[in-house]
């Protein structure tokens, strides 16, 4: 493991000279590596997928792993999408002269080595990969063994464009010890490592929390709400309430509990249970829920579960502050929504709500790295400090000061 880490180290370095046109080019060709290779990727996808089905693991789980020559080709737009951003390395981000006469500039810089832990989507392999080295980083990459022969698939054929341009390949490498230990032992190495990023189930963020001494930025869990007020346009709500639930239910900005306001609860909860009964969610609701339309009861624990399924939760609550509480105790800091015509409730529930991304009249879907114009995202971070949200390049750098003196002394 020491011995790996230092390879990816010193190949960190190589990274933070390079001119940003070249490694734009290299990233140009990774994209096209990927769709060379995309036989190669979809048959090492099938024995995953095969595994997964004798493993019977969840549908939300076989939804993330499964790959098709349109989600390769999406895998390679997203690489080259990451090409075309500006360059987040060697930017001055500020600059002023002291009374000294000493010339300060506030530069990005790369972190330098990223380990990154994540689960089931193996489409995180190439994104991350790409946005480490278009960051200027090297990347340590450890995906979940269910998603291992496509990983390596899709590290290949990264690695090979790597190879070609004469770079060490362990700029972007697969962890090679990837059991529970191998992850403990990666969390430790802070000599070699920078920065730990894990995406996942709870329990992994958890462990990896708790245990790393590597600094952590956590991709939590997405206990999304959507909360329609009295004065929201029903047409938009049920379109958006929709679109946040059933669009992808198992991903991490889909809607886990909608919040509905009691001055139209009577008249709303009936046109919600019809629009979701054609999707075939499985609806809870509160008591106050339950007296209106025939649902199952949902509890505290349900208000608290990220489902990653076409489930939802719904409760009645006492207008804006009803919501704004309701989120206080349940949310993850992930993304929450209000559907309201009223500018001021907009904003008391922007200003109110603290989460990574908040929405006023659009579904927290949107949460990604693509959507928002990264390209792609490490992950999205719930984290406060040092990113937060969909964490793309920019994310994924630091800062250093340049010093211009002409003999000053203190």
């Amino acid at each position: 493991m020491e011995q790996f880490l230092e390879k990816a180290k010193s190949a960190s370095r190589i990274l933070a000279t390079m001119a940003g046109n070249e490694r734009n080019r290299i990233l140009r060709e990774m994209a096209q590596s990927l769709r060379a290779n995309t036989m190669n990727i979809m048959e090492a996808n099938a024995l995953d997928m095969r595994k997964a089905q004798e493993e019977d693991l969840a549908p939300s789980l076989k939804e993330r792993l499964m790959l098709d020559e349109k989600r390769i080709e999406a895998m390679a737009v997203a690489v080259e999408e990451i090409a075309a951003l500006k360059d987040p390395v060697g930017r001055v981000l500020e600059g002023w002269v002291t009374e000294a006469g000493l010339k300060i500039e506030k530069v990005s810089i790369p972190i330098g080595v990223v380990g990154i832990i994540y689960e089931s989507r193996p489409n995180v392999t190439s994104d991350t990969a790409a946005l480490c080295f278009k960051s200027s980083n090297g990347c340590v990459l450890k995906g979940g063994k269910e998603a291992e022969h496509s990983n390596i698939a899709i590290a290949e054929a990264l690695q090979g464009v790597l190879v070609r341009n004469n770079l060490p390949k362990e700029l972007i490498a697969l962890l090679p010890d990837s059991s529970r230990e191998g992850v403990a032992k990666l969390i430790k190495m802070d000599q070699y490592v920078d920065l730990i990023v894990p995406r996942g189930g709870e329990a992994l963020i958890r462990f990896v929390s708790q245990n790393s001494s590597v600094p952590v930025v956590k991709h939590d869990k997405g206990l999304c709400h959507t909360y329609i007020d009295a004065e929201a346009n029903i047409d938009n709500a049920i379109a958006i309430a929709l679109n946040a639930k059933v669009q992808r239910p198992g991903v991490c900005n889909s809607m886990e509990t909608l919040l509905v306001d009691r001055a139209i609860a009577p008249m709303l909860m009936p046109i919600v249970k019809e629009a979701f009964d054609r999707e075939d969610t499985q609806l809870k609701g509160c008591d106050l829920t339950r007296d209106v339309i025939e649902v199952a009861e949902a509890t505290d624990v349900d208000f608290n579960t990220e489902y990653l399924a076409n489930i939802l939760n719904i409760r009645v609550v006492d207008g804006v502050e009803g919501a704004i509480s309701h989120i206080v105790r349940f949310g993850s800091g992930h993304s929450e929504a209000i559907i309201t015509e009223s500018i001021t409730r907009a904003e008391r529930f922007m200003d109110a709500i603290d989460a990574a991304v908040v929405y006023v009249n659009a579904s927290t879907r949107f949460t990604d790295g693509g959507a928002f114009g990264f390209g792609a995202e490490v992950g999205i971070s719930t984290n406060k400090l040092h990113a937060r949200g969909p964490m793309g390049v920019e994310g994924l750098t630091t800062y250093k000061y340049k010093v211009y003196g002409k003999g000053q002394i203190r």
